[in-house]
């Protein structure tokens, strides 16, 4: 579901220098609409992750600024989902798989508030629609990669967030999962904006309606084939 003219996530001019001096890009004009489905893609160091978090606000631009929308006009903050890439996660903290799906729920201020009925009810769904029912009570430490990462996808989507960003969701997801994960993708996108980073986007292709390539500087892809950077010019 595309609707355009309707801006979400605003760049305006957008830049980053970090203090050694390094600028992944600069002058970066970029929006995303409600209903779009943005696949981003380009080569390890190019940006992609940096790109994610100057839309997160997790960092500030050195340049230009980030703007948020609603029903087009500017607002503080949107409800976003959000799925990091699995080496930011400690697995050593002291917290149980069902206690990082919990805390996905906006209305929590805290981690181990009492939850209503209408919050347990979305944590046994999540946990269930993730597959991870069976291991809701093991600690983080306990359980695999691809298990944590079904974990920190349920943390992102537990809230129906109007905005989901996905940061490698594929990785380290075993095999068995994987088609499970595309269609959980292909629903949540009928009604959530998504901006989503992969190295493959073999299968992303086919539900993603914008392309956008990273490597240095930012441009969306109106090729046929998003896989090598040429055909996007």
């Amino acid at each position: 579901m595309h609707l355009p003219q309707k801006k979400i996530i605003e760049l305006n001019n957008v830049g980053i220098t970090y203090s050694n001096g390094r600028s992944p890009f600069s002058g970066i004009d970029f929006a995303v609409d409600e209903g779009d489905f943005v696949a981003v893609t380009g080569p390890n160091g190019g940006g992609k992750t940096t790109l994610l978090r100057l839309i997160l606000k997790l960092l500030q631009p050195t340049s230009g600024k980030v703007t948020y929308r609603r029903a087009g006009k500017e607002v503080k903050q949107l409800n976003i989902g959000y799925l990091p890439q699995k080496n930011a996660i400690d697995s050593s903290f002291p917290i149980t798989v069902e206690e990082v799906v919990a805390s996905g729920l906006k209305s929590t201020s805290k981690l181990f508030h009492r939850l209503n009925q209408e919050e347990k009810n979305a944590i046994v769904s999540t946990l269930e629609l993730v597959g991870l029912t069976d291991l809701r009570n093991a600690s983080i430490g306990q359980i695999s990669g691809g298990q944590l990462q079904r974990a920190l996808l349920g943390r992102a989507i537990i809230s129906r967030p109007d905005v989901l960003v996905l940061d490698e969701p594929l990785s380290y997801v075993d095999k068995s999962f994987e088609a499970r994960l595309y269609q959980i993708i292909a629903d949540l996108a009928k009604h959530t904006t998504i901006i989503l980073v992969s190295h493959d986007i073999s299968v992303i292709s086919q539900m993603a309606n914008r392309h956008i390539i990273i490597d240095g500087s930012v441009h969306e892809c109106k090729a046929a084939h998003h896989f090598v950077r040429s055909d996007c010019r």
